[in-house]
């Protein structure tokens, strides 16, 4: 889907609650990687792998100037022998730390292998994103989530085109959360720590 497309998207969906949806879940993705200095990694299901918002995100990462966008695509089935974009398998999981952001693309509820990983994942300091359904275990754990549930009005992959052109714009709302508090706390630390302004 180009721009042009994703333009005519957005008018028909004027006044409907998903264009402030995809935009607040954009602005978490954005502002996670950008403020970490990258690490994203991308991993969806054994049946269902986000191969195309992966392409979509390295698009919006050259044109935005944002290159943190560009995500690494971990496979469930990656051989060694694959290209090397798509050679990434399960083990990445396993080696996501701090600073580093993991978004999870499902249209169902993912078996408890992967829902293992992704735990495992966040104990270790990975901002965990969760683009799909909106009930289960893999939804509770992550620090945010886009519900797309089964007979939306929006199919998961016309919500990733939605996303992924709003992560590449340069001017986001500002992300709802804990990011969002923990800036207001560190603006009153700086304020209550400032010397006193001089007097003449």
């Amino acid at each position: 889907m180009d721009a042009v497309r994703v333009a005519l998207l957005r008018e028909v969906l004027a006044g409907t609650e998903w264009l402030g949806a995809t935009r607040r879940f954009a602005g978490a993705l954005r502002g996670s990687v950008v403020s970490h200095g990258g690490g994203l990694l991308l991993v969806g299901t054994p049946e269902y792998e986000p191969w195309h918002l992966a392409a979509h995100l390295v698009d919006e990462a050259a044109w935005s100037g944002t290159p943190e966008l560009a995500p690494t695509l971990v496979r469930h089935d990656a051989r060694p022998s694959d290209p090397a974009h798509l050679a990434v398998g399960l083990g990445r999981l396993e080696a996501a730390r701090r600073g580093e952001t993991l978004l999870v693309v499902a249209p169902a509820t993912p078996a408890a292998p992967l829902v293992e990983r992704v735990s495992d994942a966040r104990r270790a300091g990975a901002t965990v994103l969760s683009l799909g359904p909106g009930q289960g275990e893999l939804p509770s754990m992550a620090h945010e989530v886009l519900a797309v549930p089964d007979g939306s009005e929006l199919d998961l992959d016309t919500v990733q085109h939605l996303v992924s052109a709003a992560a590449g714009e340069n001017a986001l709302p500002t992300p709802r959360g804990r990011r969002r508090f923990r800036d207001r706390v560190a603006r009153l630390a700086e304020h209550l720590t400032a010397p006193p302004p001089a007097r003449w």
